[in-house]
């Protein structure tokens, strides 16, 4: 990848210095930034005359109907206050199956929403439930649940025929019951075969083939090394598991493996990782998604020919969430960049005609006053190519000396990505450069590039953030006397890991739910994340063996040596990231006397979802950014 990969630096600073004035631009608030209409899902009406999506519109997010001729939106749950997700319509009549949990505790229940407006819990166990979708026939869907074992997801097969009532009536049977930490991942249409992962580290992987008739499991992925195994589907005679992989390559690649006879065959190829793959109902069309440099490429095949399908008029920009109705006469698609949002298009075809079904940018903004990220690379301490995203406000020019901001992702092994932000939309807004930092460890790059920071967190991870100021310094237009970092989950541990490990290094910080001692994460890790566990263990540390390197990459054993101040945003319901960690690293740095602000959200969990909630956390984030990052003297 590195000997095509150019650090764009010269190009950022042209564009930069070609746009507008800053005082031709308008200065907008969170609130517009934030109201616009928040979409995803795309789930076709058994006729193919409506679609199910979900909108944050009413605040929190609920399902809703978009009528493919009018476009009128109707609204079918109406939830206040915990997200309600539309998943799909049943196959013969507008009933629609909806999940959601309480309070964000990840405890997901499985619904049905009937005509009448009657409800149905399929899960009311108190565990949680993941819906994967309708069998082949439709006349059944299959989900797993913990209830069995809280470590353990067992895989289940409902039979939906004919009509139901609020009072159930469905026939629930098991398919498959875990005792050994793999995941369901794909299904034959005979159900015959279940494809099971096995994950051995996040870099490392195996695929299981379960035959439910003989009982029988086989593994068809033995390998040596790190190799990362994904099932994608199988195949409509039944007869081959499609799968990604990158066995002797840095990027996943698409095979299949014959069930008859064990044979490996390439069937696609990318200069990048091919995310995922999948047929339409009947197998006539098949889709593959490719993550290329922070966009995700779409590629439609016909899938007897082999000829990819081309849309004319096709706006740029990632397009994702590709969905071809059962009829496969249609297919629905969300279109996104850094400078829009994602809007829902409609593609037939029959007559190929593209039609968008949404416009959810607020209109109140002027899209020209909004920046467009671009991917820049520069070399870190060992040479190792980091690629990131750039954000410069409108008429930025060499001596303006702007506040920067890193933007660190969530993960550890996430990756930023060119979609519309609207936190980071609003601080460019207000004059701060936002620099989203794709460190050693992030998804995308190549699996040498994702396991660089195994076991070395809070080190080479940090390193590489602390390199990123030299490229904000060459801009021109940087302060770098005002360089601060913020970040959510993993993000958030990288901003508590700067202050403590690094603390002249960057002016403040913004901690949104970020991990401040490993000990205790790693030992209260939800039960569901059983299966994953060693995986984590393997890539972070695992707290039985590890505890002395643990300990010296937490940053709350370290909060004597922060000197900055930092601002922590904290859902109360969190599983992943307790409160108590965010209630320590705030008690232990005040004990220093570094202003630190202290943000405590009772209805959320980890990572933000009612639109009230993160228009308040961006609004205090930005006042304690005015203060203490575009407001710092200079030294």
């Amino acid at each position: 990848m590195k000997k095509f990969l150019k650090t764009l630096l010269l190009v950022g600073i042209v564009a930069a210095c070609s746009t507008p004035e800053k005082e031709s631009l308008k200065e907008y608030s969170i609130e517009q930034f934030m109201d616009v209409d928040q979409i995803f899902g795309s789930s076709f009406s058994p006729d193919d005359s409506k679609i199910l999506l979900n909108s944050k519109q009413s605040g929190v997010y609920n399902g809703y109907s978009i009528d493919l001729e009018t476009l009128e939106r109707t609204q079918l749950t109406a939830s206040e206050d915990d997200a309600q997700f539309a998943r799909s319509y049943f196959p013969e009549d507008e009933r629609f199956i909806f999940t959601g949990d309480q309070g964000g505790n990840e405890l997901d229940h499985i619904f049905i929403k009937n005509t009448d407006g009657s409800e149905l819990d399929l899960t009311p166990d108190s565990a949680k439930a993941t819906l994967y979708g309708w069998n082949n026939d439709r006349t059944a869907i299959h989900w797993t649940s913990n209830k069995r074992d809280p470590k353990y997801f067992d895989l289940y097969r409902t039979g939906v025929d004919g009509p139901s009532s609020a009072e159930g009536g469905f026939q629930t049977e098991v398919m498959y019951t875990n005792t050994n930490g793999f995941t369901p991942s794909a299904i034959s249409d005979n159900e015959r075969y279940i494809a099971l992962s096995e994950f051995i580290t996040t870099a490392n992987s195996n695929i299981h083939i379960l035959d439910t008739e003989t009982g029988e499991t086989l593994l068809i992925t033995p390998h040596e090394g790190d190799e990362s195994n994904s099932p994608q589907f199988f195949d409509k005679e039944n007869g081959k598991l499609y799968y990604t992989t990158d066995r002797d390559k840095e990027f996943s690649y698409l095979v299949s493996y014959s069930l008859e006879n064990g044979v490996l065959e390439t069937i696609e190829t990318a200069e990048w990782d091919i995310m995922y793959s999948y047929l339409s109902r009947t197998g006539k069309y098949r889709v593959t998604a490719i993550n290329n440099d922070a966009r995700t490429q779409m590629k439609i095949y016909d899938n007897q020919t082999g000829e990819q399908i081309s849309i004319p008029g096709l706006p740029a920009g990632d397009v994702t969430s590709v969905n071809i109705s059962d009829s496969e006469r249609l297919m629905s698609m969300y279109i996104s960049s850094s400078k829009f949002p994602s809007n829902l298009f409609l593609f037939n075809f029959e007559n190929k005609e593209l039609k968008q079904l949404t416009n959810t940018m607020n209109p109140e903004i002027n899209p020209e006053h909004l920046v467009e990220g671009q991917v820049i690379r520069f070399a870190s301490f060992d040479g190792l190519e980091i690629s990131s995203l750039l954000f410069t406000p409108k008429g930025a020019k060499p001596g303006d000396d702007l506040p920067a901001l890193l933007y660190i992702h969530g993960g550890p092994g996430g990756q930023t990505r060119l979609n519309y932000n609207p936190r980071i939309q609003y601080w460019v807004n207000h004059g701060y450069v936002i620099l989203a930092v794709n460190n050693r460890g992030s998804s995308g790059y190549g699996k040498s590039f994702f396991t660089a920071d195994d076991l070395k967190h809070g080190d080479v991870d940090l390193r590489d953030c602390i390199e990123s100021k030299d490229f904000l310094k060459k801009t021109g237009y940087v302060d770098p006397n005002k360089i601060g970092i913020m970040g959510g989950s993993y993000g958030g541990y990288m901003v508590m890991a700067a202050l403590a490990f690094a603390p002249e290094e960057f002016t403040m910080g913004v901690n949104y739910f970020g991990v401040t001692n490993w000990l205790r994460t790693l030992q209260s890790i939800p039960p569901w994340w059983e299966s994953f566990r060693e995986a984590l263990y393997k890539e972070l540390g695992n707290p039985a063996t590890d505890s002395v390197a643990l300990y010296n990459k937490s940053p709350l054993f370290h909060a004597d040596k922060i000197t900055k101040p930092f601002i922590v945003l904290q859902g109360a319901n969190d599983p992943r990231v307790l409160q108590v960690e965010s209630d320590e690293i705030v008690e232990a740095a005040k004990a220093n006397g570094v202003p630190v602000e202290y943000v405590i959200f009772p209805d959320e969990g980890h990572g933000f979802v009612k639109k009230e909630n993160n228009i308040t956390a961006s609004k205090k984030a930005l006042e304690f950014m005015d203060k203490y990052l575009k407001g710092a003297e200079n030294d």
